[in-house]
C-alpha cells in the first residue's frame, strides 16, 4: 500500500508498479523467502526510476548483513 500524501492515484500506482519492478528484477532474485515491507515516504513521489533503485538497493543490503 503506498500513501496518498496528496497525490492522485494515477501517481500513486506509478509509484506502486515502480517497486514491484525493482523487487522483482533486483530484490528477490537474490534474497532467501521472506516478506519486506516499505515504507513509502512522500519524497519517493518525486524519485526518479534509478533513483529509488539505489535507496531500495541500499536499504535491502542493510537487512541482508
Amino acid at each position: 500500500m503506498v500513501p496518498k500524501y496528496k497525490h492522485s492515484g494515477v501517481e500513486r500506482n506509478r509509484l506502486k508498479r515502480r517497486l514491484r519492478e525493482l523487487t522483482r528484477l533486483d530484490v528477490l532474485p537474490d534474497l532467501a523467502p521472506m516478506d519486506l515491507v516499505f515504507k513509502v515516504l512522500p519524497v519517493a513521489y518525486a524519485r526518479d526510476f534509478e533513483t529509488l533503485r539505489a535507496e531500495v538497493l541500499q536499504a535491502v543490503r542493510k537487512i541482508v548483513r
